[in-house]
C-alpha cells in the first residue's frame, strides 16, 4: 500500500526547488506525492515560538487544505512552514514529520528527520538532525537533457569550449564589491585566453547593474551570449547549464554552486576577498576538499578534472524519507 506525503510549498523559490527536487527522487510505486500551496498573511512574520503547532499566518484557503485525512508523511521545506507540519502531527500523531533547513529548538524534537547543510554548523546534538553537503536542488539529467535540446542552436554559433558564467552578487549585509566585479572578470578572460571558447553570461538582481557593467566591459571581446537581470523572454539557464563545456559560477548561492555540480562538468568557484560569509566560506571549502570544485583564480590550469560523481543530496534525502 502506498504512503501519501504532503510536501508543504510557499513562496520561496530556493526552497521549493529543494523539495520539488527531492520529490523527483522519490519512489513513485511507493509513494503518493500531494503538494500543498502555503499562502500567508501578516501574522507569518511572526517568530515560530509564538506560532507554535497552529495555522497561525496562514490563509483561509491555506487552512481549508491543511484537514483530514492527514498523510503518512509531511515534508516542510521551510523555516515558516514548520509550524503548519506541527499543527498536522498535533492532530494526527502517527504522521511522520522531516523538515529541511534547521528551525531551531522550537518544536526540534517532534520532527522525525531534519536536514541540515553541514556548513551551516549548528552540529545540535539530536538522533533526528542529518547533515548534508550542500543542499537539495531540482537539476535532474531529464532537464538538462530537454534544455540542451531546447537550447543548443540558440547558441550553435558560439565556440567551444563553452564556458557558464553564472553571476550572483550581495548577500545581506556583504556587497558584492567593484573591486570584486573586476577581479571576477578578469579571472574569467584569463581563463578564455588559456582555453579559448566562448562564453554563456547572466547575472541576477544582486549582481548590481555597476558591477555587471564592469564584468560585461572587461568581458566584451569574447564571443558570448549573455542573459542579464531585468532580460525579457525565456531564460535559458537550464540552458547554459545544459550546453556549456565547463562552468564559473561565483560562491554566494549554494543553490547555483549545487545545480552546478549536477552538470558532471568540471566547475570553478569565485570567492572574491571580504565579500562571503563563514558559513559561505566553508560550504565552498566542503565543495573543493570533496572534489566537486576547484577555485576560480588567475592561475589558470588549461584543464581542470571532472568529478566522479555529481553532488545529489536530493537524491541522499529523499532515500532517506523511504525508510520511514
Amino acid at each position: 500500500m502506498k504512503k501519501t506525503i504532503w510536501i508543504l510549498l510557499d513562496n520561496r523559490i530556493g526552497s521549493r526547488h529543494q523539495a520539488e527536487g527531492i520529490a523527483h527522487y522519490l519512489d513513485k510505486t511507493k509513494f503518493d506525492i500531494i503538494e500543498k500551496q502555503i499562502e500567508y498573511t501578516k501574522w507569518a512574520a511572526l517568530p515560530n515560538f509564538i506560532r507554535q503547532k497552529t495555522l497561525l499566518g496562514t490563509t483561509d484557503a491555506t487552512k481549508q487544505s491543511i484537514t483530514a485525512p492527514y498523510p503518512d508523511i509531511v515534508l516542510s521545506s521551510t523555516r515558516r512552514t514548520a509550524p503548519i507540519a506541527r499543527f498536522i502531527k498535533k492532530h494526527s500523531p502517527k504522521t511522520k514529520l522531516v523538515q529541511l533547513i534547521h528551525i531551531g529548538k522550537t518544536g526540534l524534537k517532534e520532527f522525525d528527520m531534519v536536514f541540515v547543510p553541514e556548513h551551516d554548523m549548528y552540529k545540535t546534538k539530536s538522533p533526528n538532525i542529518h547533515y548534508t553537503t550542500g543542499a537539495p536542488h531540482f537539476i535532474t539529467d531529464e532537464k538538462l537533457e530537454q534544455a540542451q535540446k531546447t537550447w543548443q542552436e540558440t547558441f550553435s554559433n558560439l565556440p567551444h569550449p563553452i564556458t557558464a558564467l553564472i553571476i550572483g552578487g550581495s548577500i545581506k549585509k556583504h556587497q558584492f564589491s567593484l573591486e570584486n566585479a573586476l577581479n571576477l572578470a578578469k579571472s574569467v578572460k584569463k581563463l578564455k585566453e588559456t582555453e579559448g571558447g566562448s562564453l554563456l553570461i547572466t547575472t541576477s538582481r544582486r549582481t548590481g547593474l555597476e558591477a555587471e557593467k564592469i564584468i560585461m566591459q572587461n568581458l566584451e571581446n569574447i564571443p558570448n551570449y549573455s542573459y542579464l537581470w531585468g532580460a525579457t523572454g525565456d531564460n535559458p539557464y537550464l540552458g547554459f547549464l545544459a550546453c556549456a563545456d565547463n562552468l564559473v559560477v561565483t560562491g554566494d548561492s549554494v543553490s547555483m554552486c549545487c545545480e552546478a555540480t549536477a552538470t558532471k562538468k568540471p566547475l570553478r568557484i569565485f570567492t572574491g576577498s571580504n565579500w562571503l560569509t563563514k558559513k559561505h566560506l566553508r560550504f565552498v571549502q566542503s565543495l573543493y576538499d570533496k572534489g566537486y570544485a576547484t577555485e576560480l583564480t588567475n592561475n589558470i590550469e588549461k584543464t581542470i578534472s571532472t568529478p566522479p560523481t555529481p553532488l545529489n543530496t536530493a537524491e541522499e534525502i529523499a532515500n532517506k524519507i523511504s525508510t520511514l
